[in-house]
């Protein structure tokens, strides 16, 4: 149970990591081949845009699990704890239901690229793994915007503080 919780509490971080870390590698080793050696390949290319593709989707659920996603929260300060829980929830609703749609409709270029059978230019890899981005980044804004109604409610319910959201990277 301990390991699931530390899964939960830090698994885009380490996403965004491994994201991260493996886009400015390959992007190191590309300039440096097309500087010394005047030579490039079209994987590295590839590498790091699909890179930067999931460090977005995933990113943007981070955001979603810390609130650090952009709004309007001038008024959230002078709130007391209630009505700013009640406004946290309606915003994480509006939002789950644009993310339930989006995850919907990610779903048909996967669809299409699985029944076509396409892969990329210079990895030779089934698109179908980078195509899942969309729907792997609105399924984690999905689940951190479940937790994050449950959390607010149990705040609603208590009048315990609202949770305001935290630091991405320390």
């Amino acid at each position: 149970m301990d390991r699931l919780r530390v899964i939960d509490k830090n698994a885009e971080r380490w996403l965004l990591l491994i994201f991260y870390v493996m886009l400015v590698i390959t992007m190191a080793i590309e300039v440096l081949r097309r500087e010394i050696f005047a030579y490039s390949s079209i994987w590295g290319e590839e590498i790091v845009r699909y890179s930067f593709i999931y460090l977005a989707w995933v990113g943007a659920a981070a955001a979603v699990k810390e609130r650090a996603h952009i709004r309007i929260d001038v008024i959230m300060h002078y709130l007391p704890q209630r009505p700013k829980a009640l406004l946290y929830m309606f915003g994480d609703i509006m939002m789950m239901i644009v993310a339930v749609i989006a995850l919907y409709w990610s779903f048909e270029s996967v669809h299409v690229s699985a029944k076509f059978g396409s892969v990329t230019d210079g990895l030779r890899i089934s698109k179908v793994w980078f195509l899942m981005a969309v729907p792997l980044g609105f399924g984690l804004m999905i689940w951190r915007l479940i937790q994050s109604l449950h959390r607010d409610y149990v705040s609603f319910r208590t009048g315990q503080p609202v949770y305001e959201g935290d630091t991405l990277f320390d």
